[in-house]
């Protein structure tokens, strides 16, 4: 590697750093500016609206309230970039304690709904693009346009209603029976693969249980983005020249459509797989709340509930930095599948 390609990397390196950097910044400002305009008092929450004056004065100069909001707002960032989000007035814990608890069940339900949306959506925007115009592609197009209309907190109820309270097929709100609870013990916060670890197979399979149903509702609801976007991009990669070529080669359709057109159309899907999955990340706290799942979602619910703002605004700074990770993480893979971007 010459000094001319050491220059461009460390150029693109400091970039990318440059960017990340602005945007939690950004995200840090707006974040805790809101917080400030939400009609809702920190102190009340802490010391209850019965609480004497003195108490309530103490208490605000605590929380540093006193000082110009410019001056609250340099040392809520110097307090982000030591890690530092404050404390949680609900849990009494830092902040930053709460996400590393409950962000990893957060991870576990939104990996396996892209998972689900990914083998179904992917699938089913293949089907529709080759039968374009046809009944599998009018199929297809109604169950994403009934994922796109109907909330996911309604469409969750119902489904908790008909598949636990009525035909007993899944397990109910939370991760686990009560006489499951304590068994394992968190080593990676989820509680699959903890129980895994730990070798309790009936714990697994009853985690499994609870799981199953929002994660398939998560998946659904990524299916009707994913199915949307890959029949979007089929069609147009089913339109182009190459693919003439290769039927007139005599090449089967199928190993055209898989090998060849699906191929060319994995470069633009993996950044509708990235959105996706920030948005399931993001958007599970309805899932959450409805199946009491507890992870980051329901925890940003309960504190907003509970006017616990340093709470919230340490989950929102989380998803904004995952939503920066995952932008990264596309770049590179798309340099990777097609080096012409690089």
């Amino acid at each position: 590697m010459n000094s001319v390609s050491i220059w461009r990397f460390a150029k693109k390196i400091l970039e990318l750093l440059i960017t990340v950097i602005i945007t939690l910044l950004g995200i840090a400002t707006i974040t805790f500016f809101i917080s400030r305009i939400v009609p809702i008092d920190p102190v009340l929450s802490i010391v209850g609206e019965k609480a004497p004056q003195e108490v309530y004065d103490r208490v605000f100069i605590e929380l540093g309230l006193d000082q110009p909001v410019i001056i609250q707002f340099y040392n809520y960032v110097v307090g982000i970039v030591q890690g530092d989000f404050g404390t949680s007035f609900v849990t009494t814990r830092p902040v930053i304690d709460d996400l590393i608890t409950f962000f990893p069940a957060t991870f576990e339900l939104a990996t396996l709904g892209l998972i689900i949306g990914i083998i179904t959506g992917v699938s089913a925007g293949v089907v529709a693009a080759v039968w374009h115009d046809k009944w599998p592609d009018h199929l297809v197009r109604i169950v994403g346009l009934i994922g796109y209309s109907i909330p996911i907190f309604w469409l969750s109820l119902i489904a908790l209603l008909i598949f636990y309270a009525k035909l007993g097929w899944v397990g109910g709100p939370g991760q686990l029976d009560i006489g499951y609870d304590d068994i394992v013990d968190p080593v990676t916060g989820m509680i699959l693969i903890d129980s895994l670890i730990a070798q309790e197979y009936e714990v697994f399979w009853n985690a499994v249980s609870h799981i199953a149903l929002p994660a398939i509702l998560l998946g659904y609801y990524s299916l009707a983005y994913i199915s949307r976007m890959t029949r979007s991009v089929m069609l147009e990669q089913l339109s182009k020249e190459y693919i003439l070529t290769a039927r007139v080669k005599g090449i089967s359709e199928w190993r055209i459509i898989i090998f060849h057109a699906l191929r060319n159309a994995a470069i633009p899907l993996v950044t509708i797989i990235a959105l996706s999955y920030g948005g399931l990340l993001e958007g599970s706290v309805l899932i959450e709340t409805v199946f009491a799942w507890p992870g980051l979602g329901n925890y940003i619910a309960s504190s907003l509930l509970s006017a616990d703002m340093n709470a919230v605004m340490g989950g929102t700074i989380l998803v904004g930095a995952i939503f920066v990770f995952l932008n990264m993480l596309t770049d590179m893979i798309y340099k990777i599948l097609d080096p012409r971007a690089v």
